[in-house]
């Protein structure tokens, strides 16, 4: 009987051409909008290394002003950063199974050859532990050993992108590039790894691509760099000197650390309450108490990756996909009515209502189907056209344009959505197609 009314379903469609079209057009475009605006609200608000949500923390301390909260929004949340010397003290903890303070720096790589132009790159000066904690895949090599932070050795571990640039892909391990104009030793070069939300250091934007090379922490202190991130006090301070500045109230450095357990949270959690009481004492930190290890999770939301403009345009564009239902609904309506001699004659001959019912209802699957397919390609259409809008260099799929790749849990979502909706919108007018008495039709023939 389903193929039956399939067959129907095909030629009722064919009888009238334009308003088939429009009814598939109505449905593929609210399913391309919610297509888009679904994988662009997942990509963002998703967590990028959520296996390690229970064991990874950001380390903050509220060292902010008295009369003043950092965050006047949300006064109750401490800063992002930490100063140099609260991030190196609650360095020297061996509670974490890995621990690391980092911060951004411009820099610009070169090469010897006289042929190779130089390039202007964002930088992370980091601790060994960047690479582990986080879980970075390495194509060629490693990282450094934690002595070579103390050294500090010249040692750099460049993007993937970079070696490309520089060595052409090759295995570039061992080969000397000049960073700054002063010759580094490559140890390693990452495999492709586009963590979004750049959950790590959310300063500057939580689409940050991350940074085209990476040295040793000790760096900062040798040569005296400055951060590419947000650098911020609250305190009235005479700094003259780079070493006036680090032990200074300023905010640059990012810490994050890896806990093996709820226990080893716990003992951490005791050494920075510990620190900061030992500090109060001193005349700092005259805060209350607000110490946090904050999960990825956590991170995301305090930060406010996904902000509330974000969440009500994805109920607009489910808004817009019920005004495109509604649409179909009238539609669909208008159509049957114009059938409704046809059905008013297969009503004499026999058929029940029920079956009249199902009838109509394939009709509106069959619409929706095609409408779903069309909607998935019209979106996959808008989300390389959000991608070409990006996109500066068109060997580079990082940074906003990588948020506009196809989500195959987005994609099944607002196609099931559009199914099941589409379906229900067309009971109506099946229903109502069932209850008119076909002998008005019999009567006019």
């Amino acid at each position: 009987m389903f193929g039956y009314y399939f067959q129907l379903a095909i030629r009722n469609l064919r009888r009238n051409p334009g308003l088939t079209a429009l009814m598939i057009g109505a449905v593929a475009l609210g399913i391309a909008v919610c297509v888009m605006t679904l994988t662009m609200y997942r990509a963002m608000s998703g967590n990028p290394i959520w296996w390690k949500n229970d064991v990874l923390y950001a380390v903050t301390v509220d060292s902010w002003d008295l009369n003043q909260p950092y965050n006047e929004d949300h006064p109750d949340i401490p800063p992002w950063q930490l100063t140099y010397r609260d991030a190196m003290a609650l360095m020297e903890s061996d509670i974490p199974k890995r621990r690391i303070v980092m911060h951004k720096t411009a820099g610009v790589l070169s090469l010897d050859d006289q042929v190779t132009l130089p390039e202007r790159i964002v930088t992370r000066v980091t601790t060994a532990d960047f690479f582990d904690i986080f879980d970075v895949p390495m194509l060629h090599g490693g990282t450094w050993s934690p002595q070579a932070d103390r050294g500090p050795e010249p040692v750099i571990v460049l993007s993937k992108k970079m070696n490309e640039r520089f060595f052409k892909g090759e295995n570039s391990v061992g080969r000397r590039i000049r960073w700054n104009d002063r010759e580094f030793r490559v140890v390693g070069v990452l495999d492709h790894w586009l963590p979004l939300p750049a959950f790590y250091d959310v300063n500057n934007g939580a689409l940050e691509e991350p940074e085209d090379a990476y040295v040793p922490f000790g760096w900062s202190v040798a040569l005296e760099l400055q951060s590419a991130g947000n650098t911020q006090g609250w305190k009235p301070e005479d700094i003259k000197t780079y070493q006036d500045f680090l032990g200074s109230e300023t905010i640059w450095i990012q810490m994050w650390v890896e806990l093996s357990d709820g226990a080893a949270r716990q003992r951490y959690q005791s050494y920075i309450d510990n620190y900061v009481l030992e500090q109060k004492k001193a005349g700092r930190f005259r805060r209350p108490l607000n110490n946090r290890l904050t999960t990825v999770d956590q991170w995301l939301k305090d930060n406010e990756v996904v902000g509330n403009d974000d969440r009500v345009l994805v109920g607009l564009a489910f808004a817009f996909l019920a005004v495109c239902l509604l649409n179909t609904v009238g539609l669909l309506l208008a159509k049957f009515l114009n059938n409704a001699a046809i059905t008013g004659v297969r009503r004499a001959l026999g058929a029940s209502r029920r079956q009249i019912f199902f009838q109509h209802l394939v009709e509106v699957g069959v619409i929706s189907s095609i409408g779903a397919l069309a909607g998935l390609a019209l979106g996959g259409l808008m989300l390389l056209g959000l991608r070409a809008l990006y996109t500066v260099d068109p060997t580079d799929a990082g940074g906003t344009q990588a948020l506009a790749h196809v989500d195959v849990t987005s994609v099944v979502t607002a196609l099931a959505l559009a199914l099941f909706a589409t379906l229900a919108a067309g009971m109506y007018p099946a229903w109502r197609i069932g209850r008119i008495p076909p002998a008005i039709y019999l009567k006019a023939q």
